[in-house]
């Protein structure tokens, strides 16, 4: 089965397993959304029926929440758990400083909030989501439905005086209607090709009446593990300052790559 998954899927499975090794017996892990963090999930969920692992996750959506409980991890709320252990989470971009921009699966909110409640934050994602500086995804921000269009007009105002190289933005959608994240906000996405300053842009975005939350995750990520398509995976520890190289070998887990590659 591991012969009819792209290298993509590799790499992003190579990465949700090396980054298993961070989770410890009685943790309380925060669980991220999109397509790398399912990986993640079902690899833990594998290790809850077959370890034994005791192991209480914090989902970053209702997506999440849903996979979860599907491959038997036991799941609560932020309030429950009120501090975590760890969160591992995918990226959309990440830089040399592991800053992050997130959100193209629209959950930065929840997403930003579990993060910031954990002693660490561990981001898993493939090579291609590494740039020199961010901005090429296009990045989220999440906004009340009253007003949004204003909102809209004050944010392409504000991109004016601000170190970027676009100023386009859009209201994402779900067909022809608007995409509703799960805390019944919209998501506009700005068109900025490149941001000099992602920490300016960050404080200022999250100032405009009608803004709730922005993508840019600065100083959140604690380490990133990088999966490649041959089973290679780079640990990059901001903290430590290290790099560690491994592998992950693909013949040992075929068990689950017929769940993973659904």
């Amino acid at each position: 089965m591991s012969a009819d998954l792209s290298p993509i899927d590799k790499a992003k499975f190579a990465a949700a397993r090396r980054a298993t090794d961070y989770v410890e017996d009685g943790m309380r892990v925060g669980l991220g959304t999109g397509s790398t963090a399912a990986w993640l999930v079902k690899c833990l969920g594998e290790m809850v029926r077959e370890d034994g692992l005791r192991l209480t996750g914090v989902p970053t959506s209702s997506r999440t929440a849903a996979l979860a409980r599907e491959v038997g991890i036991k799941v609560v709320s932020l309030d429950e758990a009120r501090w975590l252990d760890l969160t591992i989470d995918g990226a959309d971009e990440y830089d040399s400083n592991l800053n992050l921009i997130k959100g193209g699966g629209g959950a930065l909110l929840q997403e930003k909030i579990v993060a910031t409640a954990s002693d660490q934050m561990v981001v898993i994602a493939d090579i291609s989501k590494q740039v020199d500086t961010l901005g090429a995804f296009p990045l989220p921000v999440e906004v009340i439905p009253f007003g949004w269009q204003t909102t809209k007009v004050l944010i392409e105002e504000t991109l004016i005086g601000l170190d970027v190289l676009g100023r386009d933005t859009s209201l994402r959608l779900n067909g022809e209607r608007p995409y509703v994240t799960d805390e019944g906000n919209y998501i506009l996405d700005l068109h900025l090709n490149r941001i000099g300053n992602a920490r300016q842009l960050s404080l200022v975005l999250n100032q405009i009446p009608g803004v709730v939350e922005n993508g840019l995750f600065i100083d959140v990520c604690d380490a990133v593990v990088i999966g490649y398509g041959d089973g290679r995976v780079e640990v990059r520890d901001i903290n430590e300052g290290t790099v560690e190289e491994s592998r992950i070998d693909f013949l040992e887990t075929e068990n689950l790559f017929t769940d993973l590659a659904d």
